[in-house]
């Protein structure tokens, strides 16, 4: 069930996206008037990150993503009586968004509980379940706003997101065996925020080009529909490139996850992260070309490969470099910062395309964006955090400790470690 909520806030951005020209002539407003409306949900879904971890730990997986799913139902049945664009951004981009977030990370947070051994496998799996959805929610998107206009495209929308509350029931919390007493008790004691992962210069680096990244990376997928309506471009063959991208990501998610969990990949999967990324980021140079409908739709393909591979290994690679005991901390952080690039990146997109009129100059500037960002990564890791895949074999007892915790179902560890069970059992490691 991972899969039907890992990575559903830029899968649903994706889909709001086909109704942008509808809403830019009912409020009578530009293109980055419209993408603000992406942004915030974006911003939301990211920067809540550190308040969601708080919230699960507090309350467990489950209740919080039902209260997710409520949320973001809430907001887009609301969003369908806005009368105003500012009004959008608040039922939308807050509400909306801050639901979804709220399904996001404990999503995360119980595929690390499931699965340790194989979980870049069981990662890239789940994360599929957001290009699935993908595939559906476009051409349903634009078949609701044909037959019902974006007002009752939203408000059905809004009920099928009622859904996340039946995948958060589903979603079985591990506990150890004869009621053990020991889980209870230290979740109060965990740190629910360490700033010292800042002294580690891997994270930093990872984070500064998580950031820079985040701001182009989102941005063809929000324009894409948009240019080829421009373009002339009927809007169901229009909304259909989205459909094209998330079929192409289906299949590039679970392979870039078994390639990263593979033995000799593994200790180097910060560099296949910035492959991935410049690949992104060439591809939107090269899709800046595209001046018909068959070229956005090799440029979509290429682009949902590159995308699968980015979403796929991302928080894989944050979980290697700073290791398992900073990982929660890390990834609030990480989010917390990157929603600062996600209000950056979709609006600039917008004003640039307002005051130019010509799409390619927003894709030239997205792939340079996200090429930025895998210079800084590969550079960065080669010369301060290279040196960690050389020592991993000197480590490599480690790996087999943590193999016996999944194969056990945590209840080993319980055992042998009672004192550090808030620590591992609650820790996000995961990646989509």
């Amino acid at each position: 069930m991972g899969g039907a909520v890992v990575d559903e806030g830029p899968t649903g951005i994706k889909a709001v996206s086909v109704f942008f020209k509808e809403l830019m002539r009912e409020f009578g407003i530009g293109y980055s008037d419209t993408a603000w409306v992406s942004s915030i949900l974006l911003a939301m879904l990211y920067g809540t990150g550190p308040l969601c971890s708080v919230c699960v730990n507090r309350f467990g997986c489950r209740p919080v993503m039902l209260a997710g799913g409520l949320l973001a139902s809430l907001g887009m049945v609301s969003a369908s009586f806005c009368g105003s664009i500012v009004q959008l951004y608040l039922t939308t981009g807050v509400i909306t968004g801050l639901g979804l977030a709220l399904n996001f990370q404990p999503s995360l947070i119980m595929l690390n509980r499931y699965f340790n051994k194989r979980r870049p496998m069981a990662n890239g799996l789940a994360a599929a379940g957001s290009p699935v959805f993908l595939c559906a929610l476009s051409p349903l998107g634009q078949l609701l706003q044909d037959h019902y206009g974006w007002r009752g495209g939203f408000l059905i929308l809004g009920g099928l997101l009622l859904n996340c509350c039946v995948c958060a029931a589903l979603m079985r919390p591990l506990e150890a065996p004869g009621g053990r007493q020991g889980p209870g008790p230290q979740r109060p004691a965990r740190r629910l925020l360490d700033l010292s992962v800042f002294r580690d210069r891997g994270f930093v680096i990872y984070a500064v080009a998580a950031s820079v990244m985040v701001l182009g990376l989102f941005v063809p997928p929000v324009f894409v529909v948009s240019y080829a309506k421009d373009l002339g471009v009927p809007d169901t063959r229009a909304a259909f490139l989205l459909t094209v991208l998330g079929f192409i990501d289906i299949f590039a998610r679970p392979t870039a996850g078994f390639v990263a969990g593979l033995k000799r990949v593994r200790p180097y999967s910060v560099y296949l992260f910035s492959f991935a990324m410049f690949f992104n980021g060439f591809t939107d140079l090269t899709g800046s070309t595209a001046g018909d409908y068959g070229g956005l739709v090799v440029f979509c393909i290429f682009f949902g490969i590159s995308y699968g591979m980015v979403g796929a290994l991302q928080f894989e690679v944050l979980m290697a470099i700073v290791g398992t005991q900073q990982f929660s901390s890390a990834i609030g952080l990480v989010l917390l910062l990157e929603a600062v690039a996600v209000l950056i990146g979709p609006p600039s997109g917008g004003k640039l395309l307002d005051a130019t009129h010509v799409y390619q100059y927003v894709f030239i500037l997205a792939g340079a964006e996200v090429l930025t960002s895998s210079l800084v990564l590969v550079l960065g890791n080669f010369f301060c955090i290279g040196r960690r895949p050389a020592a991993a074999p000197e480590e490599a007892p480690k790996p087999p400790e943590d193999v016996r915790v999944d194969s056990r179902e945590v209840e080993h560890f319980l055992k042998t470690e009672p004192e550090q069970n808030g620590e591992v059992v609650h820790t996000p490691e995961t990646s989509v």
